[in-house]
């Protein structure tokens, strides 16, 4: 009975604070409906930003705040230690493991997902009924990081070869003749490289829709242009076909780079880090959630942060760029 009054009660303040905030809403919207004359304009401001700025400062602008003030603190967030957390990033020895993987990721993962989406682009719209084809390899983007690495652990899966497979791959290394395959999430280094199967088979639909939509955007009379010079084939891809969307394979390549950055979800799903597969997204959470080291974990989401701006405003100069040429 205690508990279900608990629960209640519980359930009653959540009820309570969206009808709080739900009010303070409509009554701003009233206010900004009745304002008229100079009023009228910054209360339009208010009404349709305010809500937003708030929400934006509390979910992102103070957290980051606090992330980087903790980040110069020791363990229990109580005493400022300076730069030694991010010193401990990059000199501690053991720390090189996860630093090394993730710029493995950062370079693997993206090229080999664009150059694939842009082969996939080229291949498929030259097809009858591309769009079911299209449909099927941009499928694995409506999958959960955690959904690909179960699937993909299944496929990995290794037991005794005396035994019944279980695991795709151990089973097809059977056939073509190998009889003891490796037991592969723990076949270091190459199972950082499988690890990163997984994100390029996600990531190869959303490259290979960006720049089929591209590549469909080439007006033909440039096209139509270069073949009467006598551009065919592979001239006319490289000659024509890439400068023509050279903006949106680097827009599609620093997405991609963005997204493995921040991957935590498959290396904390198919190995936890384990097996020299640790990257930096993971380590954080390792030190902040497990080890509870306020002070490292803020650090290396600072690190993550700063390594993610660079690229996302490249990206904006690079779309700037596109739509002054248009």
């Amino acid at each position: 009975m205690e508990e279900l009054t608990a629960g209640l009660t519980k359930v009653g303040t959540g009820v309570a604070a969206v009808a709080i905030v739900l009010g303070l809403l409509l009554l701003i919207f009233f206010i900004g409906a009745r304002a008229k004359g100079r009023l009228q304009t910054p209360m339009a401001i208010v009404v349709f930003l305010g809500p937003a700025i708030l929400l934006l400062a509390y979910g992102l602008i103070v957290p980051a705040f606090r992330t980087t003030a903790g980040s110069f603190q020791d363990a229990g967030g109580n005493d400022w230690v300076g730069l030694a957390n991010y010193g401990w990033i990059f000199t501690a020895p053991g720390n090189s493991t996860f630093l090394i993987n993730t710029v493995l990721w950062l370079i693997i993962a993206p090229v080999l997902s664009t150059a694939l989406g842009l082969t996939l682009a080229l291949l498929l719209d030259r097809m009858r009924r591309e769009s079911i084809s299209k449909s099927l390899i941009f499928m694995p983007m409506a999958i959960s990081f955690v959904g690909a690495g179960i699937i993909w652990g299944l496929i990995y899966e290794y037991r005794d070869p005396s035994k019944q497979q279980v695991g795709l791959l151990s089973q097809v290394v059977m056939w073509l003749g190998i009889e003891d395959p490796p037991n592969w999430i723990l076949w270091q280094p190459f199972n950082n490289f499988l690890l990163m199967i997984i994100m390029i088979w996600i990531q190869v639909g959303f490259a290979m829709v960006v720049l089929s939509a591209a590549i469909k955007a080439i007006p033909s009379d440039v096209v139509e242009a270069a073949e009467l010079d006598g551009a065919t084939g592979y001239r006319l891809f490289s000659k024509v076909t890439i400068p023509m969307i050279r903006g949106t394979l680097i827009v599609v390549l620093t997405t991609i780079m963005i997204a493995v950055l921040k991957i935590f979800d498959i290396v904390r799903t198919m190995t936890n880090g384990n097996f020299g597969t640790q990257v930096v997204a993971n380590e954080m959470y390792a030190q902040a959630f497990v080890a509870f080291d306020v002070g490292r974990g803020s650090a290396l989401a600072v690190v993550l942060f700063l390594a993610v701006i660079p690229l996302i405003v490249y990206n904006v100069v690079q779309l700037r760029k596109e739509r002054t040429i248009r």
